[in-house]
């Protein structure tokens, strides 16, 4: 199989090297709508061909040993925890895939570029987006106002319908999720970074049962840490900012990607954004998911690295879509900046690579959105590349990074 796909990428390669002409244009390259995206041979866009092919090869080595199937790979790994049933959808994934975007040009691609799978926590970065649109958009006035300020009570659907009318009479049928005195000083800022350290249950998943660490007897107890203090990757809480971001919105996440942001970069019609079968909740009378942070208990942004790619490359362009500024360079700056808590994370989930001490082969400047899986959509200013990995080792995105760097070519 691998003689075949690595058979395929030697024509792949040749082909194009045959028909891309070297770009006569000094401004930036934009592919066009989905499907639409012009490619260049490795020496056109100024990378030695044969070290390529070679960083292909290491990428395609380095495979993920889990198991495809996303499900059964749950209840080895997440599944095992407190509450850690799926209530989202799972799909089984593909093979190892990768696009290599030099200069706004696709110089390589392997595996199975269009096929739609499941991207858990890079998610996580679609989310932080729908936040900052609606920064930018002035509904969300500052990331430092508490987010109890701007949330309203939240009917859950499942509540409303299956509850014990008769036993339950008198008792609070709303989501209040920032009544608490810790939780009402939590800002956007802090759930943007993750460290807010909410404490409640949300969808029926306690915020303390995701990577549960420490002793058991005070997992529930523990001292709470003052918001901003201490970071923790808990996707309860980033749960929790889709549902405000929801709550900002009044529509559809999944929605407000797709107009403000997703339509505008010319991805395709085929990735979908899911929630939990219990986060059905009811706004201005109309019901609505409220979707997840990623796939750590199924669901998240379900889509292809093609449509990754082109979120890559708007990242790398810091918001900047051909004529228009769907993200403006104010927010892009933000989401890059350090967390004081941790200071390789930005908003979520831009990874930052300070003294390159994440990504040894990276420029410094280089950041990445990640999820399990490995899903890697690595962006790099310096040398303006986006390099879009599925399914690959955690060991084998520096070997990937080094080697693609290498190829080019002085």
């Amino acid at each position: 199989m691998r003689f075949l796909t690595s058979f395929f990428l030697l024509f792949f390669l040749l082909r194009v090297s045959v028909n891309a002409q070297n770009p006569t244009s000094t401004e930036p390259y934009f592919p066009g709508n989905w499907g639409e995206w012009e490619m260049l041979s490795p020496a056109a866009a100024g990378l030695d061909p044969v070290k390529l092919q070679e960083a292909i090869d290491f990428a395609i080595s380095m495979e993920s040993e889990n198991p495809r199937n996303m499900e059964i790979n749950h209840y080895g790994t997440f599944g095992r925890e407190p509450f850690g049933d799926g209530i989202g959808p799972f799909k089984s994934r593909g093979e190892m895939t990768g696009i290599i975007v030099k200069n706004g040009y696709i110089v390589a691609e392997w595996g199975e570029p269009f096929r739609v799978d499941m991207t858990h926590s890079v998610t996580k970065s679609f989310l932080s987006s729908t936040v900052g649109l609606a920064w930018d958009a002035g509904l969300i006035k500052d990331v430092q106002d508490p987010v109890a300020s701007y949330m309203g009570p939240v009917l859950v659907i499942d509540d409303i319908y299956n509850r014990d009318k008769g036993a339950e009479v008198g008792e609070a049928h709303f989501l209040e999720l920032f009544q608490s005195e810790h939780n009402a000083a939590i800002t956007w800022e802090h759930l943007l970074q993750q460290t807010s350290d909410w404490e409640g249950t949300l969808f029926g998943k306690p915020d303390w049962a995701d990577r549960p660490s420490g002793e058991r007897n005070e997992w529930i107890t523990r001292e709470r840490h003052a918001p901003g203090s201490v970071w923790e990757y808990n996707d309860v809480r980033v749960n929790l900012l889709a549902l405000a971001a929801l709550n900002v919105w009044r529509q559809p996440l999944p929605q407000v990607l797709k107009e403000h942001l997703m339509d505008k970069i010319g991805a395709s019609p085929t990735w979908r954004w899911h929630g939990y079968e219990n986060s059905w909740v009811l706004i201005d009378g109309e019901q609505m998911q409220s979707v997840s942070g990623g796939g750590h208990w199924g669901g998240g942004m379900f889509i292809s690295a093609r449509d990754q790619a082109r979120f890559g490359l708007l990242t790398l362009r810091e918001g900047r879509w051909k004529d228009e500024q769907i993200l403006s360079k104010e927010w892009i700056s933000l989401s890059k900046s350090p967390t004081q808590a941790r200071p390789n994370y930005g908003y979520m989930n831009y990874f930052l690579n300070p003294e390159q001490e994440a990504m040894p082969s990276a420029p410094e400047s280089a950041f990445w959105h990640l999820g399990a899986g490995n899903n890697m959509v690595y962006i790099d200013p310096e040398n303006d590349l986006v390099i879009v990995a599925r399914w690959i080792q955690g060991a084998g995105m520096n070997g990937l990074i080094e080697r693609v760097i290498g190829a080019i070519e002085e």
